[in-house]
């Protein structure tokens, strides 16, 4: 048994997918195919079986996973220690992140983060909590950014920012009260991410403690179409502050401020305890974690008037 062959293995576990891992591991597919039906010769029984999902791994599989997976973090670790005596990070940073912050503030963390580390190796992915989280879980992401969850977790959650939920209206809408109230929303033309989007469990939250009923009109999970149709129609939304500020700064949208409750939203990283974060990792989720907390919030419509 060779150590490439475990790393091979590990990479194959955590992607489900030959493709997948044969790209995360630089090398082609048969070559993984190969080592891997060797390291099957080997231990004597099947590790991975092929279905509709991908490759799953069998009972043994999974044994044969908890016990190589110390191994190799340790590996890791050692290498990444003698890395960091130099003074230079490289490596591979897996990172998924809900939708609202990698259209908020991902762009300028990457602009900032590749130029100063060009031997890293940054992939980046957005999804919904739930499956990020699970991702995170099973080794497929180092960390994942996501709205906090309402349930306890196994894995490491750390708050990393917390920011206010907006009223959004485009152009087309009617005025809105400066002082709005959580109630008042009830009587507008609404349109929510539906529930399987985490920020739709979030305004669910709130209405449950108002003890408001809000039925929307329509459901998009994709936050990019739902602000498109705010800025053209004259529905609005519930969107916190990072996922609009540009068309907000444009004056392309309008934000509106509740007052009774404050609506707020806490973004936590995820990540897995028994994987800790290699320098490269922990360095962008430093660099991204600076660009949420960094954001003060824009001026909603209410604050702009006499």
């Amino acid at each position: 048994m060779e150590f490439r062959q475990i790393q091979y293995f590990i990479s194959l576990y955590e992607e489900g997918s030959v493709t997948r891992a044969a790209r995360r591991l630089h090398i082609v597919q048969s070559a993984l195919s190969m080592q891997m039906a060797k390291l099957e010769e080997e231990v004597g029984q099947r590790l991975f079986v092929r279905s509709p999902q991908g490759m799953q791994p069998t009972t043994e599989g999974r044994r044969l996973y908890r016990l190589f997976l110390p191994v190799v973090t340790d590996f890791q670790r050692a290498r990444e220690q003698v890395v960091e005596a130099t003074g230079e990070l490289t490596g591979e940073v897996r990172v998924g992140m809900i939708a609202t912050i990698a259209q908020g503030v991902l762009v300028d963390a990457l602009m900032e983060f590749s130029p100063a580390h060009p031997k890293v190796e940054l992939s980046m992915t957005d999804g919904f909590s739930g499956d990020l989280i699970d991702a995170v879980a099973v080794g497929k992401l180092d960390a994942a950014v996501v709205n906090k969850p309402r349930r306890p977790l196994t894995l490491k959650t750390e708050t990393i920012a917390e920011e206010d939920l907006l009223l959004v209206t485009g152009p087309a809408h009617a005025d809105v009260p400066a002082s709005l109230s959580f109630r008042e929303m009830a009587a507008f033309k609404l349109v929510f991410p539906t529930r399987q989007h985490g920020l739709r469990a979030i305004i669910e939250s709130f209405a449950q403690a108002e003890d408001v009923n809000l039925s929307p009109s329509v459901q998009i999970d994709s936050i990019s179409a739902i602000v498109k149709l705010v800025r053209e129609s004259d529905f609005c939304t519930l969107l916190p502050d990072v996922a609009v500020r540009g068309q907000l700064e444009r004056a392309e949208l309008k934000g509106h401020r509740f007052v009774s409750p404050r609506l707020r939203r806490q973004i936590v990283a995820v990540t897995d305890p028994r994987r800790p974060l290699n320098p490269a990792a922990a360095a962008f989720l430093s660099v991204l974690r600076r660009h949420l907390v960094g954001l003060g919030p824009v001026p909603s419509d209410g604050d702009r008037r006499p």
